[in-house]
């Protein structure tokens, strides 16, 4: 008996690092929430059999993953939309209580940190426009706490100017991503068509942009690209694509953060939402399977299992940014909510094979809580990812 068990066990834990391979593999790299030293580490332990090694990573990674900071710095001149830039990055309206200021003056006169409503450990910091302080490029990154942020964009409404160019070379030297970001060039379009309504050609137009700056920038020996933005229309233009780059360069762990802070601006930005959330729900249901397996690391109740209920719900609706009410009213599965109803006699038999298994064989118990985690999840989530994308079209 106790060699077949060991033997199970074993083939238990191959099956939990082939499990693993083929989660690292649906996943491209530039999404993943794993950095490659932690995956590394993770299959390291599982290929020793140390699977209580492999627990107790996993469980860090989801206890702290959402306490991670992400601080981004946007800066420009006053009149630049930097300010617009803030309040959209964070979903929120120019005339809300927590609002960075907006207007044609110069409304920011220190660095001020806005946080994200709805992901409180991420903040977007509306920093001063170096043209309107006194201070050269490397005395305004240590005035402004330079080592703080993640990564810096910088705004312009019009051409960008010397200090602009200066900055980018010192964020650069000192080892820190940079965005130039050129913004209202809706109101570019809309003034080009007004003066030159019989050779207005939007594309046209917009290469202009983007080929002026592009100059200014080798002009001065900086190699980088410019995104074409509209604060009051953000699925236009490049932001979308902004976005993507933000996230490829991120180191990954920050990745999960960002991705959740992003307004559903589109199907895009919804599908990587889930495939974030997928990474969190898949690792749960692994933690589950590996406690299953190993008594030690903890024993697992009927309330570990994520229940698909009201407070599911919610915490999911924050998670896409999706109004919680909104999605209860066109949800195409509202008995999944249905937390009231009785037991099937499967869901019973399941129950009783997961109570019995634990205790007289752990390696099935493995399979049965990870099958049950993972597929009632994931199967919730797709639900939600669909029910926001409806949301979209009808907004």
């Amino acid at each position: 008996m106790g060699a077949s068990f060991s033997a199970e066990l074993s083939k238990e834990c191959q099956d939990l690092e082939s499990s693993f391979k083929d989660y690292i593999r649906n996943f491209r790299e530039e999404n993943k929430i794993l950095s490659q030293e932690t995956i590394l580490s993770i299959k390291s332990r599982l290929s020793r059999g140390d699977i209580q090694g492999a627990h107790s990573i996993i469980s860090g990674i989801l206890e702290n993953i959402d306490k991670i900071p992400l601080n981004i710095a946007v800066t420009g001149e006053s009149g630049s939309g930097k300010s617009s830039l803030v309040n959209s990055l964070r979903g929120v309206g120019h005339e809300e209580e927590d609002a960075a200021p907006t207007g044609v003056e110069e409304t920011t006169i220190m660095r001020t940190p806005y946080k994200h409503p709805k992901f409180p450990n991420v903040t977007i910091w509306d920093l001063p426009g170096i043209g309107t302080t006194n201070f050269q490029p490397k005395d305004y990154l240590e005035k402004v706490k330079f080592g703080e942020y993640d990564f810096f964009i910088i705004v312009s409404a019009t051409r960008f100017k010397k200090n602009d160019l200066d900055l980018a070379k010192v964020i650069k030297a000192m080892k820190k991503n940079f965005y130039f970001v050129r913004t209202k060039v809706d109101l570019d379009l809309q003034n080009e068509q007004e003066f030159k309504p019989t050779t207005y050609v939007r594309d046209k137009v917009l290469e202009e942009i983007r080929n002026k700056s592009l100059k200014e920038f080798k002009d001065n020996n900086i190699e980088t690209q410019i995104f074409l933005i509209s604060n009051k229309n953000l699925s236009e233009f490049d932001f979308p694509i902004l976005m993507e780059t933000l996230l490829k360069d991120l180191p990954a762990q920050k990745r999960h953060a960002f991705t959740l802070s992003l307004p559903n601006i589109t199907e895009a930005a919804i599908d990587r939402k889930r495939d974030s959330l997928k990474q969190i729900v898949w690792l749960e249901a692994f933690k589950a399977g590996i406690s299953a397996i190993v008594p030690a690391v903890g024993i697992i109740k009927d309330n570990d299992v994520k229940k698909l209920d009201d407070t599911s719900l919610q915490s999911l609706a924050k998670d896409l940014q999706v109004p919680v009410e909104e999605l209860k009213a066109i949800i195409k599965s509202p008995y999944l909510f249905d937390t009231e109803k009785e037991e099937t006699t499967g869901e019973m038999a399941l129950k009783f094979l997961e109570i019995s298994s634990s205790v007289a064989f752990p390696p099935l118990a493995a399979g049965l809580y990870f099958m049950k985690v993972f597929y009632l999840q994931f199967h919730f989530l797709d639900i939600v990812t669909s029910d926001a994308k409806v949301l979209l079209k009808k907004s």
